[in-house]
């Protein structure tokens, strides 16, 4: 459920208030839990691999097309997981998508840059508020 106009502003106040008060410790709140997690699976994305080219040379020593083709497709997967991974991960002191504060950014015009999603919510927001909920 999205919060409303006035909790967003006062978790912005508090979020300012935060960053005023003490930044190195609002940094490293801000997505640790996150960056950790895509890190940790990049890196079993690549211990995955190296699996899967230990399971294909073992597949062409003992000239067995199944354990090859086995290891080269945990090496595809492992491959994809790892990029993606490396993708989405947030770069420390910043949010994806969000300026300071978790507004969304603006672009060079000022104007707000709106995804997808947010424009998804705000005619979900609209239809709730014509029927009256």
């Amino acid at each position: 459920m999205p919060l409303s106009e006035h909790e967003q502003r006062m978790l912005e106040q508090m979020e300012r208030a935060l960053y005023a008060e003490d930044p190195k410790f609002a940094t490293a709140l801000e997505g640790s839990g996150l960056r950790t997690y895509t890190r940790r699976r990049v890196y079993q994305a690549v211990a995955g691999f190296l699996v899967g080219i230990a399971l294909l040379m073992a597949g062409m020593v003992a000239q067995r097309i199944w354990i090859s083709v086995a290891g080269f497709l945990v090496m595809l997967a492992c491959a994809v997981l790892a990029v993606t991974g490396w993708r989405k991960a947030p770069k420390p002191g910043a949010q994806r998508g969000t300026g300071p504060a978790g507004m969304p950014r603006r672009t060079a015009g000022g104007r707000r840059r709106v995804g997808m999603m947010d424009r998804i919510e705000q005619r979900w927001q609209r239809r709730r508020d014509e029927q009256g909920h």
